[in-house]
């Protein structure tokens, strides 16, 4: 699988969200390789949108991976307790950055299985396999991704995006983003994409 280049995300972030759909997030984990589809994804856009953490140039220790180059890994902590992993975007400075959903496992289940439920997956039941990785903590958990891999060059191992098959684009669809009440007129912005497919579930 080819490894998505700095270029890919040296572009609008809007439009890098929607392209996300379908590419496949490599991470390698303990000698192998965990691989996911991507199926769901949430744009922000710093220099006028509400709902990012750095909206208006904000800089602080936690946001400083969002001013770094395109195709940078910026993961944070939510709750004191669920990762988030975030694709940063745009020329270098600008707060940019497009945060994973959700996905749908594909390679390696079981290692992904153990880390998200602590069994393999054909111990899961039949909803757990329905909400496998259908939310951004459940992503970075089954993945094993934390504030270590935060900075991480995403065009290099160990955490990478390759290309895949786009989805059907009748199966596409566009919202709001979620849990963010706080963000004022960014509420509304149809910035969310997900892929409605076999195996994915989306709340």
């Amino acid at each position: 699988m080819e490894i998505l280049p700095k270029s890919f995300y040296n572009r609008d972030t809007v439009e890098v969200a929607r392209d996300l759909l379908g590419k496949y997030l490599v991470r390698e984990y303990q000698g192998e390789q965990l691989v996911c589809r991507i199926m769901e994804t949430e744009a922000y856009v710093g220099r006028m949108d509400k709902a990012c953490h750095a909206y208006g140039y904000k800089r602080t220790p936690r946001t400083q991976t969002l001013f770094a180059p395109p195709g940078t890994a910026y993961i944070y902590l939510i709750y004191g307790m669920y990762h988030c992993l975030n694709l940063v975007t745009e020329p270098e400075g600008e707060p940019c950055a497009v945060l994973l959903r959700g996905a749908v496992p594909v390679q390696n289940r079981d290692i992904i299985a153990d880390n998200r439920f602590g069994r393999k997956e054909n111990g899961l039941t039949r909803y757990k396999k329905r909400h496998f990785l259908d939310g951004p903590g459940k992503l970075c958990k089954g993945l094993a991704l934390t504030r270590e891999e935060n900075g991480l060059d995403l065009t290099v191992p160990p955490l990478y995006v390759c290309d895949g098959p786009a989805p059907d684009l009748a199966k596409i669809h566009v919202g709001p983003r979620v849990g963010i009440d706080y963000a004022e007129e960014a509420v509304d912005f149809p910035w969310r994409f997900w892929a409605e497919e076999d195996g994915y579930a989306v709340f």
